[in-house]
């Protein structure tokens, strides 16, 4: 097909970073088991809402890499805040208060959540509501979890009811978005899903070849532009019309990364939706901005700018392992009212989760 080429997984066979990609990155199971199938032709809506309950059951079950791995410098941080409560008593009210405002900043809540949550302790505490350090534990998580799950609720996958459903990745790069796209597609073809990959990132020659390798790890196909700087656009076009036209569930398209001030670029974006909704009517279904957990609250700008230029459907943070800025997963929750949809949680191809707002609270406040 003209303006595009199907890439198999021998085509790429002799790239020179796959021995490191699959130290990094062990294969799937050699034959994945279809859990479920559509019955009928027009069952696209309950194909993709069993979709949605099985990541959402199988997050459920992965729950202990939140623990484990995810947010430990984090919960390091809020560690004090235990130790603050345990002797707690109404004369130290407002050191211990002091202190956890201090404890919320540095693991980067942000000002305004914190004085928030703050002064609602202390109302609390003075009007004689919280009585001991284990119930304004307990406050204070509630209050997290009540940001997160009344601005954040819509956790889930939204992918319409017709096939195929497109979902486009964008971000600046540097924060994942590439191997976000890759883990993603994993884990939906993990669960019976037929996905097709489109190299979107025409600007930086070594996306297009990352994206390869994890269309070979995942037994995905993936469509790229044959010609260097080709328009993204096409790319996208292309992929979707063939995703349409080949009876593929999913479309993940990925694209070039790109600063949140760059304005020509950030049009290319909406470029892009353009030309993805003429092929499939409503999409895509899911933008998701890819962002680095690890520069805290300074994602909140380019979180800004990419939601208005095209509409920000919901969050995925990269990175959380190593960062003691966990925090910002309320930050911009709070901020934006978009919800975060996955967490990168480590470098395993299986560490990037559906993001669960109890268990992120539990994990943090442990």
């Amino acid at each position: 097909m003209a303006g595009h080429k199907l890439l198999t997984t021998a085509s790429r066979s002799n790239f020179n970073s796959t021995t490191v990609f699959n130290s990094l990155y062990p294969p799937p199971p050699p034959t994945l088991t279809f859990r479920f199938r559509c019955s009928a032709a027009g069952s696209e809506t309950g194909f993709f809402t069993k979709l949605g309950r099985l990541i959402k059951e199988k997050a459920k079950k992965d729950v202990e890499k939140i623990f484990s791995g995810g947010f430990s410098k984090t919960r390091d941080n809020l560690a004090v805040i235990d130790e603050l409560l345990l002797y707690w008593n109404l004369s130290d009210t407002d050191r211990v208060l002091d202190d956890i405002e201090e404890a919320l900043l540095v693991s980067d809540f942000g000002p305004k959540i914190t004085i928030k949550i703050v002064e609602s302790l202390r109302d609390d505490i003075y009007a004689g509501k919280l009585k001991s350090g284990t119930e304004i534990k307990d406050a204070l998580k509630k209050s997290v979890l009540d940001i997160l799950t009344n601005k954040g609720a819509k956790t889930e996958l939204k992918l319409g009811f017709r096939k195929p459903a497109v979902i486009m990745i964008v971000g600046v790069n540097g924060g994942g978005k590439t191997t976000s796209l890759g883990k993603l597609a994993y884990r939906l073809k993990s669960e019976g899903a037929k996905i097709l990959l489109a190299a979107g990132d025409t600007f930086r020659a070594a996306a297009s070849d990352q994206l390869e390798i994890w269309a070979e790890r995942t037994g995905c196909e993936i469509v790229s532009a044959e010609k260097e700087k080709a328009k993204a656009s096409a790319v996208l076009s292309q992929a979707v019309k063939k995703g349409k036209e080949q009876g593929f569930d999913i479309v993940l398209c990925d694209t070039s990364g790109r600063l949140h001030t760059n304005y020509s670029l950030m049009e290319e974006l909406i470029a892009c939706k353009k030309a993805i909704a003429k092929i499939v009517n409503g999409a895509p279904n899911e933008i998701l901005l890819v962002l680095d957990g690890t520069t805290g609250l300074n994602m909140l700008p380019q979180a800004r700018e990419f939601n208005e230029v095209v509409g920000i459907t919901g969050f995925i943070l990269t990175k959380l392992d190593g960062s003691a800025r966990g925090g910002c997963v309320v930050s911009v929750v709070d901020e934006l009212g978009i919800p975060v949809k996955f967490i990168g949680v480590g470098e395993g191809v299986e560490d990037l989760q559906p993001f669960e707002a109890e268990a992120f609270v539990n994990a943090i406040f442990s």
